[in-house]
């Protein structure tokens, strides 16, 4: 069992339609048929959304992206077409909204990875390989891969796991064509934004993307490049064999499966309300993420 543990009401905003209530985004349309993104505070792990939610998170998100965006137009346009606040919306959305192409979404999690770690470690434990590809022996948790990879996994619902799968599971869910053109923008953004994130003092171990189609052209959408759909390391600590400190969820899941939380995480019990020191400690995580990538202070 797993979700929401309190799904929250979606908030009613005249000329807009609620869709979906994610685990961080809540999505509307517009009257004009666009796209309106709002990322909330709400923090999720172990296929749960908590209880308690990370106050800024929404906005880091937000501007973080943007800030991506910007950095990698020349390589692949994106679904941002406004981050103007709809009228009447409350205003507490101001700098966690966009409003957006809407797209014909790919059902794929394109994810790139330059570096072994988590799912991909597991599998190459047992096969010297990640989604069929396969590896050099001898690598170990946090090694260097000898390039970056395209590790797809398919999309689950709220409180299920994405899975992995192989590229020709891909090709053969999307087309050939779209498979190839999914895996080479992943590629191609990725290595663009390992090398900018080098350039400041920070690993980019694997990220995750979204993309759509409009009018036949392939577009990047969701959030991109954060501490939620990547995984960032200083590169100054970074010390192979071993799990490395990262800019992400990692005091929530700390606690979260430590005595102190006395939560079971494989039963079927939700997870607590987390302690003000862990939310405290989690925002200051993603913010010093925001602020070591883009040199700016958080504000």
């Amino acid at each position: 069992m797993s979700g929401f543990v309190e799904k929250p009401e979606p908030v009613q905003v005249p000329g807009l339609v609620h869709l979906h209530t994610g685990k961080v985004r809540d999505l509307y349309q517009n009257e004009a048929g666009d796209l309106v993104m709002v990322a909330s505070d709400r923090m999720s792990a172990y296929d749960w959304v908590l209880p308690t939610e990370i106050p800024d998170k929404g906005r880091v998100l937000t501007q973080l992206s943007l800030w991506w965006f910007d950095k990698l137009s020349d390589l692949v346009p994106n679904h941002v077409l406004s981050t103007d606040l709809p009228p009447g919306a409350p205003a507490d959305w101001a700098g966690r909204t966009l409003v957006c192409t809407s797209l014909r979404m790919v059902p794929v999690e394109c994810v790139a990875r330059g570096y072994l770690t988590g799912s991909g470690l597991v599998e190459y434990k047992e096969s010297r390989t990640v989604c069929g590809l396969a590896l050099p022996e001898g690598l170990t948790d946090g090694s260097e891969l000898p390039a970056p990879i395209f590790t797809p996994a398919t999309k689950a619902a709220v409180g299920e796991h994405d899975e992995n799968v192989a590229y020709e599971e891909v090709a053969r869910q999307v087309g050939a064509d779209t498979a190839a053109q999914l895996r080479q923008a992943t590629l191609a953004v990725y290595s663009r934004a390992r090398d900018i994130a080098r350039e400041r003092g920070i690993i980019l171990a694997d990220t995750k993307f979204e993309f759509g189609f409009a009018d036949g052209a392939l577009v990047l959408a969701d959030e991109v490049l954060t501490p939620d759909s990547s995984r960032f390391w200083p590169a100054d600590q970074w010390k192979p064999g071993r799990a490395q400190p990262s800019y992400d969820k990692q005091f929530v899941r700390d606690w979260l499966t430590s005595a102190e939380s006395g939560w079971d995480r494989h039963g079927e019990q939700p997870p607590p309300a987390l302690p003000q020191p862990v939310v405290d400690a989690t925002r200051a995580k993603y913010i010093e993420a925001y602020e070591h990538l883009t040199g700016m202070t958080w504000s």
